[in-house]
């Protein structure tokens, strides 16, 4: 199976090792995947703030970059929501450009939703000792209805205990440009979602959208608290390399 990684901007800026360890677990479940160098940003940010010509510009070339791709897999329930089903909106009024922002739609998928509903993988041999919860992601979790299926494969890690966090599906505040305009309602947000991760007892939280990884995970740093974020693709990926390095020991 042809897979190609769209990285996304802010795993593409300050989160690459997401990117590689998407890369590796598809990898590891006999995928092909490469990585076309002139993908681009989605448009989201200038689709949500009204730029809808501008946001053309960067569908176009996002488009062309994985317009031979088979499958197109990303660590983002938000930027793939946009592509799903914004872009054939965003063209809905263009003959050329509609047909082919459908195709793209048609074959991207967020790490988790492709990991279990194409691949058919629910669980992996992993382990990784911690107290662990997942914030849903708005876009994710409303847009593409995609819940289950991480939290499916974390609670498959062995030595993982899981803890369900409470208004798991509120929004943690960042919102990308809402941040921005109205950082007062956002802090309060991201607060009230920083109490709730705390509740758990979690020492380690995990989501599929990394802005909100990092607006959360930001929060409780300032509140002083030591609870490390991760994409439920670098957690897999980590416990794999754990799990085999104790299998390959105790072969010895």
């Amino acid at each position: 199976m042809n897979v190609s990684l769209f990285i996304t901007c802010i795993s593409d800026a300050m989160y690459p090792n997401v990117g590689k360890a998407v890369v590796r677990m598809l990898r590891r479940y006999g995928c092909k995947v490469d990585f076309p160098q002139d993908q681009v940003c989605c448009g989201q940010p200038a689709y949500n703030s009204g730029y809808h010509e501008d946001t053309k510009k960067a569908a176009k070339q996002l488009i062309r970059a994985f317009e031979k791709s088979e499958y197109v897999v990303a660590p983002s329930g938000s930027c793939v929501s946009m592509v799903r089903h914004h872009y054939p909106n965003l063209f809905a009024a263009d003959p050329e450009w509609r047909g082919k922002a459908q195709a793209l739609a048609d074959k991207m998928f967020e790490f988790s939703e492709f990991m279990v509903r194409v691949l058919g993988i629910t669980q992996v041999e992993a382990e990784y000792e911690g107290i662990a919860t997942y914030h849903c992601s708005c876009h994710m979790t409303r847009g593409l209805g995609v819940v289950s299926e991480p939290i499916q494969l974390v609670q498959g890690i062995d030595k993982l205990k899981y803890v369900d966090l409470p208004y798991k599906n509120d929004c943690c505040g960042f919102g990308g440009t809402f941040a921005v305009k109205m950082h007062d309602i956002s802090g309060e947000m991201v607060d009230e979602k920083a109490k709730h991760i705390i509740e758990t007892g979690a020492n380690i939280l995990l989501g599929s959208d990394m802005a909100c990884l990092m607006n959360i995970e930001g929060r409780l740093r300032r509140l002083g608290h030591d609870v490390k974020a991760y994409h439920v693709a670098e957690l897999l990926d980590e416990g794999v390399r754990r799990y085999e390095s104790k299998r390959a020991g105790s072969l010895k």
